[in-house]
Parts: C-alpha cells; structure tokens; sequence
C-alpha cells in the first residue's frame, strides 16, 4: 500500500513571515496575506467553492523556489465573507486588480484553480505577466462574464458546451510568458478538452507544458501528489520551470 508522502503539516509554517492585510472594495473588506522572496511574485486566485486556505499547501512550495505569494478571499468566501450574489465573474477580477492596487504589488506570475483559473486569464489582459498556471481550469462564456451568480448566471454556464463561447481561447493566444495547465485525470467538472484547447491555443508562449495529475478529482489534486514522490517531484519542477525568474 502506498503511504501519503509528508512534505507539510496541516498548517502553513512558512520560511518567510506573513503579512496580512485588508482591503475596502465596494462596501466589502476583503482579507488577505502575502509572503516575500527574492524571485519574483506571484498572486493565486482560488476557485468558487474554496477559500484562499486551499493555497496553504501550494505557497510552501513556492516558498521553497523564493517566490512570494499574495492570497485573499473573494466575496462571499473565507474571512471576507458577504454574499456572493453581489458578485460575478468581473466582479471577482475587479477585486484581485483591488488587491494588486491597494498592496502595490509587482506581479511577475498568477496562479488560478478552477473558477480562478478564468479571473486570471483575464487580469493577463490587463497587466504584464511573465507567468500563468491555470489548475483544474474553468473556463466561461462570454455573455457570463458580467452576469451575477445566482440563477442567470447558472443559467447560462448550464447550457451544454457553453464554455466553448469563451473568450479564454483568444486569451490565451495572446500570452508571450510561460504556461503551465494542470489537469485532473478524471475530473468530473472540467471536461479534458478545456485544458487541451488552452494550451494549443497558447501559440506565443514561450514556454507551455500540460501536466495532468493521474487518477485525480478536480478538488483533490494535492492528496494525489503526496501519494506519489515522483508525482508531486514532478509538479515542483514544474513550478519551478514555469514562474521562476
């Protein structure tokens, strides 16, 4: 029987300190912290059903490469809190570029999970990034973009094969940084062809790598990784490739 690898504990016991801090955004406080390093820094987006402690794990990776990391909760989500139907896709955007702003933050990577993965593509429009790590990618069509969550937007994203009337595509084929797509093998939530699409799509890049984690769900990637040595080896470098500098 394989036994689960122990790199971490359950709680986030970094070599650099952590600053924490608050943000005002439209009648909302959002809560956040950030971690320095000497190589560069990199903002992770979480998806729609976590919160920013599901980076824990993945910032004391990068923390071990000297990256520095900045996390925060969305609205309605984690300390922030408040109702998420006030939100939306554009919404959440306007809240990382809220963070990005308020911090003074000199990005030079983004990492997004699922929902995250979509706020992050689009906050590359914006701003200069040498780096994009898309995980368990979720991608959306475009007349969703500004809808509020709730029934329209669910409406929406429900239609079969709405996503492929996404902007992400072209978004992607823009990117002249490095991108690393991370896929679950047998992820019940993102079909295999978002993560393909993203990467072929990716024709500028200058560097781009589809890395697909084997036998896992799309909200257990990182249980797979501490199974298999090689595995979660493979993903460091991996990292390490893409958002270093």
């Amino acid at each position: 029987m394989i036994q689960p690898i122990n790199h971490y504990s359950k709680s986030p016991t970094l070599m650099n300190s952590i600053h924490t801090f608050q943000v005002p955004f439209q009648g909302e406080t959002l809560h956040g912290e950030s971690t320095f390093g000497s190589k560069g820094h990199v903002l992770m987006l979480h998806g729609g059903g976590k919160d920013r402690t599901v980076f824990y794990k993945y910032r004391d990776v990068l923390d071990s490469l000297g990256l520095g990391t900045t996390i925060f909760d969305f609205i309605g989500h984690g300390e922030t809190g408040g109702d998420i139907h006030k939100s939306s896709l554009f919404n959440r955007t306007m809240q990382a570029e809220a963070v990005i702003a308020s911090q003074r933050l000199v990005l030079t990577g983004c990492v997004g999970v699922s929902m995250g993965a979509y706020n992050a593509l689009q906050l590359s429009k914006a701003m200069p990034l040498q780096s994009l790590v898309l995980m368990v990618p979720g991608v959306y069509s475009t007349a969703a973009y500004k809808i509020k969550f709730g029934p329209d937007f669910s409406a929406i994203i429900r239609k079969p094969r709405s996503w492929e009337q996404t902007d992400a595509w072209d978004i992607t084929a823009a990117l002249n940084g490095n991108l690393l797509v991370i896929a679950a093998e047998i992820d019940a939530i993102i079909p295999s062809e978002i993560p393909e699409k993203l990467l072929s799509s990716a024709s500028r890049c200058s560097q781009k790598q589809l890395l697909i984690v084997p036998e896992a769900g799309h909200n257990n990637i990182w249980e797979n990784l501490m199974l298999s040595p090689v595995l979660y080896e493979n993903v460091r470098s991996a990292f390490k490739h893409c958002l270093s500098h």
